[in-house]
Parts: structure tokens; sequence; C-alpha cells
């Protein structure tokens, strides 16, 4: 005998599908085309499945995003930020992002993907820039008796190579590339942003970085608050919140680590981690 029937009552089941259903898509780490066991790469070959399948679940309402990141790749950015936009549209879903420690330079270009964007009052907001960075070994090798034997087809092809002295030019052609990135990237704010922007550009496209009480003043997020307490004023304290792609631990995420593990390119995924801590360190992370 079915209780529910006799009181006239939904199945638990059915209370359940019948709650708001909001999925939730992780996107954690430096933005990189490629990884390694010690940086598992955050771009759109890793992120297009879990995108998918969250954007197709049957009854979703929204989508939102929790971002954490402190940039990378300008190309993988924008790939990842189309690829969200395109699947929106398609499927008529709003997307509501969160960021957390930090959603600064390829992180804020894909947190701009949201309709509206949410950060905790200490998050770090920003930095609308580009920035390249090497190292010159020209006088280390010297000093090493190394001979550094190059061999190029095009005059231009060996663009800051760190072992020769930086030449005029050469930093002229960079500086040029940069622009012309820094360009694509504020012409995407002001479009995602559009009306919502209420200080200059001289402030914000300096590659500054704010906390997040900041950047609600600026226009660059809509609001402090964190992902369940937000979705719950929206749609409910039943709101369904489940978690598209795996989890990772606060070390994985943090340090970049996959769930594997090989010693077989240990040096090099080492050198990996690092410029990974270094990425979060530019801000105090």
């Amino acid at each position: 005998m079915n209780i529910d029937k006799i009181l006239g009552r939904l199945p638990i089941k059915a209370l359940r599908d019948r709650a708001p259903l909001v999925p939730v898509v992780r996107l954690y780490g430096v933005i990189s085309a490629q990884g390694s066991p010690l940086r598992p790469a955050l771009n759109l070959a890793s992120l297009a499945s879990s995108l998918e399948k969250a954007f197709a679940m049957k009854g979703a309402k929204a989508v939102a995003l929790a971002v954490n990141s402190p940039g990378g790749s300008p190309v993988q950015s924008a790939l990842v930020h189309d690829r969200i936009r395109l699947l929106a549209d398609e499927k008529k879903l709003p997307v509501y992002v969160f960021c957390e420690d930090v959603a600064a330079s390829g992180g804020y270009w894909i947190a701009c993907a949201g309709d509206e964007i949410y950060s905790a009052e200490t998050s770090i907001i920003g930095s609308i820039g580009v920035i390249a960075a090497t190292f010159g070994f020209e006088e280390a090798i010297k000093k090493l008796g190394v001979e550094r034997r190059l061999f190029t087809a095009g005059s231009k092809k060996s663009l800051l190579d760190p072992f020769l002295p930086v030449e005029a030019d050469d930093l002229k052609r960079l500086t040029a590339l940069q622009k012309e990135i820094h360009d694509a990237f504020k012409v995407h704010v002001r479009g995602r942003r559009e009306g919502r922007l209420k200080v200059g550009e001289r402030k914000l496209f300096t590659g500054e970085f704010w906390t997040g009480a900041k950047a609600v003043e600026f226009g660059l997020i809509d609001g402090i608050g964190d992902l369940k307490s937000v979705l719950r004023g929206k749609f409910g304290d039943k709101v369904r919140l489940p978690v598209v792609g795996a989890e990772k631990s606060w070390l994985q995420r943090r340090l970049g680590l996959s769930t594997q593990f090989s010693a077989v390119n240990l040096p090099a995924d080492m050198l990996a981690a690092a410029e990974v801590r270094a990425h979060w360190a530019r801000y105090g992370l």
C-alpha cells in the first residue's frame, strides 16, 4: 500500500525533483594550454565536458561557476569564456559566477562570462593587464664558459632569447604584442560589464587588483556573497547545487596537483609547481 498516495502527498523523490536545480562547475588553478602531474591545466579541453554536462542537466534553472584563478593564458581564458557564453545562449540559462580567493587577469576574463559576479569581501579581483616574465642568462653562461650556438631562418625568430642580451627592437615588438592583448582585454571587460563600471578606465585597466569590497564599488562585480547563500536567496532554500566534475582537495587546488602523480618527469614537474606557486604568490596567496 502506497502511503503517499493514500495521504495525497507527492513521493519524496518527486518533491526533491521539483526543487530548483543549479549545477555548479569549479574552475580552479592557473590557466594554461598544457599541464603536468603537478600542474593540471585549466583550459577549454579540461573544462569542456563539465560545462556541457552542467548546461545540459534537465530542469536546470541556471549554471553557477566557482572561479579561483590567478590567470594565465589569454587564449585559453577567451576560449573558456566563449564556450560558457555559447552554452548559456543556446540553453537560455543565466550564469552566476562566484570568485573565491582570486579571480585576476585571465581568471577575471573568465569571470566576466557571468551575468552576475559575486565574491567574498576579501577576494582578489581585477589585474586587467598583460605581463611577460623571463630570465637573462647571458652573463651566467660566459662565467661557465658555455658558448651559445643558435641557428635560425628568419631574423626575428629568436625574440627575447634568455641567453642573449635584450635588443631594443625585440622589446619594442613585445610591447606592441602586449598592447594588442591588453586592448582586447579592455574591449572584453567593457562589453561584458557595459553599464556597470563605475570608475574611469585609467583606474580599472592599469593591471591593479583590489579586494571584492572595492571591486563592487568599481562595478567589476555585482555583489558580496558566497555561492550557496546567494543562490538560496534567488531560488529558495531547497535549491539543489550538484557539483559537475571531479572534486579536488585544498592542497590539489592550491598547488595544482592532479590525482595521479608520477616521478618520471619529477624535475620538470617541480619547476612547473614552482611556476604555479609564483602565479598565486603575486596576489599574496
